[in-house]
This record gives C-alpha cells, sequence and structure tokens, in this order.
C-alpha cells in the first residue's frame, strides 16, 4: 500500500511539472507562428488569442500523451538512479508489481486523452477553420494597421495608413496603390481618411487632400489628378462555405461517410489514446538506468521510441486514406508490434533479476 501510495504521488508532482513545460511549450510555438502571420498581414492582430485558444485545444491530447509517458519515465529512472529499484527488489517486489500503480495513474488520464481526441481536438479544428473563414471574408478596410503595408485579399491592392484612427474616426497619410486588370497601376495618396455608409447601407472609403497617379509601370505617360474628396465603395463579401475539412469533423460524421480519408483520420484518433496506454507501461522497462553509463541514454532510447511510434500511426493514417491498407490492419498493426516490444522488454528485464530469479526458484 505504501509502494503505491508513494508511486501515484510522484507520477502526479512529476505529470504536473511536466505538463506545465509542455504546454508552455505548445502556447509559445503556436504564438510565434501566428505572430510571425499577423506581421505578415495574414492574420489579424485581433484574432491571435482566439487561434491560440483553438491551437491548444486541438494539440492538447498530444501533450498529455507525452506527459503521461514521460512522467512515468522519469520517475521510474530516478528510483534507479538513486537505489530505490535495487530496495524493492530485494524486498521481493519484481518489476511486474509496477504494472498495476502505473496502470492507476494512466487509465484516467488515458480516458482524457480519448475523449479530447475523439471529439474536443475535432471540435477545434472545426471552430479555427470557420472563424479563419470569417477573417478571410472581412472586406479590405479591416485588416489595415497603422504603419504597416498591407495586401487586400485579392492582392490586387496595397495599403499603408501612417497614423490609426482617432477619437473622429479619421486616419492621417493614407497610401493606396492598385493594379487594374488591363495592368494599369493607380496609386492614391491622400492626408486623411475615414469610413462612411450611404442611405442604401453601403460602405464607403471616404479620402480628402490628395493626389490620384494613373499609369503605366516602366513608361513616362501618367495622368496626375488631385482632388479635395474621393469616395470608392467598398465591396462587401459573403461568407463562403468551405468545403468540409476532415480534421473537423466530428467522429459521429466520419463513420457514417466511411470513405478512405474519414477512416484514415479516424484512425489517427483511435491511436492517439491505444498509444498513450501502451507507451505508459512502455515506459517501465525503458526506465531502467546503468549507473556505469550515461544517464541521458535511456531517455533518449525512450524518446526516439515515442517518436518512431507515433510517426507510424501517421505512416499507417496516410496509406488508409490512400487506400492502400486495410482500415483493421493498420488499426492494429502499430499497437500489436509494440506490444510484442513491450512484453520482450519485461523478460529481458526479468531475465537479468536476480531477485526475480531468487523468489521464482
Amino acid at each position: 500500500m505504501i509502494f503505491r501510495r508513494a508511486l501515484q504521488r510522484e507520477f502526479s508532482r512529476t505529470a504536473a511539472a511536466v505538463f506545465i513545460a509542455l504546454f508552455a511549450i505548445l502556447i509559445s510555438t503556436v504564438l510565434i507562428r501566428l505572430l510571425g502571420q499577423a506581421a505578415g498581414g495574414r492574420v489579424p492582430a485581433d484574432a491571435v488569442l482566439a487561434l491560440i485558444g483553438f491551437g491548444a485545444l486541438a494539440q492538447l491530447p498530444t501533450v498529455l500523451s507525452l506527459t503521461l509517458f514521460i512522467a512515468i519515465l522519469i520517475s521510474l529512472s530516478r528510483s534507479y538512479r538513486d537505489s530505490e529499484m535495487v530496495v524493492w527488489f530485494a524486498a521481493g517486489v519484481p518489476l511486474t508489481a509496477w504494472i498495476r500503480p502505473v496502470l492507476m495513474f494512466a487509465l484516467p488520464l488515458v480516458l482524457v486523452i480519448g475523449a479530447g481526441s475523439l471529439f474536443l481536438s475535432p471540435w477545434a479544428q472545426q471552430q479555427s477553420g470557420e472563424y479563419r473563414d470569417r477573417i478571410d471574408s472581412r472586406d479590405d478596410t479591416q485588416r489595415i494597421a497603422p504603419g504597416v503595408f498591407r495586401e487586400s485579399s485579392g492582392a490586387r491592392r496595397v495599403f499603408f495608413v501612417e497614423v490609426g484612427a482617432g477619437v473622429d474616426g479619421r486616419v492621417r497619410n493614407v497610401f493606396v496603390s492598385e493594379e487594374t486588370r488591363d495592368g494599369q497601376l493607380v496609386v492614391i495618396a491622400s492626408a486623411e481618411g475615414y469610413l462612411s455608409k450611404g442611405a442604401d447601407g453601403q460602405s464607403f472609403v471616404v479620402l480628402e487632400h490628395g493626389r490620384r497617379y494613373d499609369g503605366q509601370p516602366g513608361t513616362p505617360q501618367y495622368r496626375v489628378m488631385e482632388f479635395e474628396r474621393y469616395e470608392v465603395q467598398i465591396e462587401q463579401k459573403p461568407v463562403l462555405a468551405q468545403p468540409s475539412r476532415v480534421r473537423g469533423l466530428p467522429t459521429a460524421v466520419l463513420l457514417a461517410q466511411g470513405d478512405a480519408r474519414s477512416l484514415g483520420e479516424l484512425l489517427g484518433r483511435i491511436g492517439v489514446p491505444l498509444s498513450a496506454l501502451l507507451l505508459a507501461l512502455l515506459a517501465i522497462p525503458l526506465s531502467f538506468v546503468n549507473p556505469r553509463a550515461g544517464r541521458a541514454n535511456g531517455l533518449l532510447i525512450a524518446l526516439l521510441t515515442y517518436l518512431i511510434y507515433s510517426n507510424a500511426i501517421s505512416v499507417f493514417q496516410g496509406w488508409v486514406s490512400q487506400g492502400r491498407v486495410d482500415f483493421a490492419l493498420a488499426l492494429l498493426l502499430p499497437h500489436v508490434i509494440v506490444l510484442a516490444l513491450l512484453g520482450a522488454l519485461f523478460y529481458k528485464r526479468l531475465a537479468v533479476s536476480p531477485f526475480w530469479r531468487a523468489r521464482s526458484s
């Protein structure tokens, strides 16, 4: 009883620390990527926070799986380094006695990982896709940011505003460059500008005190017009219904469709909790630390095993999506191989344990 309680406490403390570290790395990675897109004008600054939340929720099952594996691996490796394992073996506790406390700790997390992989992650992917569609449907005026050159959604216009809208709603020092369909270049520069709505509800950009330059790039033929007031109608873009993304479809829809792409996505979702459970058990024999060898060797081998396992599931997922491998075979084969490896590692560790041989004789 003391043995199990001690392991549960250590697993919980280590898992909490590992999860915080991994989640911070995930948030930082997503934040850096989205900030780069925001700086390039592909994502509005006010959408970064929402997209970070959706991205974190979508990757949460993977983070929890890696947390479970690393927490058990670190805890048991510390027991080897501090010679606690020698004490437990001398007391007659075999290596197989670690299976029950590991399962008691891992099964609740595996259920959470399964729920996240089957339900939460697809929902987050769907919400992120719909949110990006709404962003892409915004008109060009909502893409403008002070001090930044921004392209329009069709990449035919370039906007620049030196000073953002103040209390009066006016912007200062406006620059607009547009390439027409016949190859002409139109450049507009004005001192001020603001948004206006007509009687029929149409939106207009009103520019004041500026000039318009029309001409053919590479030739000296340009026409210059000065204006006191210049109005441009803003085209309202409807929110287009994008084709359904497989990663954002609910699990029940994937089961109902049953095509190759749906089965491939379903294979990946089912593989996440199964791999988390097997990796938790695999951490028991992989946690062995030889005091004469480097401490990092076992951890590197364990992480390499995790990468090979997760990549193998992704490869089988791709094969099923392409119709090259049967769904049942792809669902079972990588996990059966890891299960066989798990049995072989347990057999190897038990065979070299003198305390186990003494107890079984």
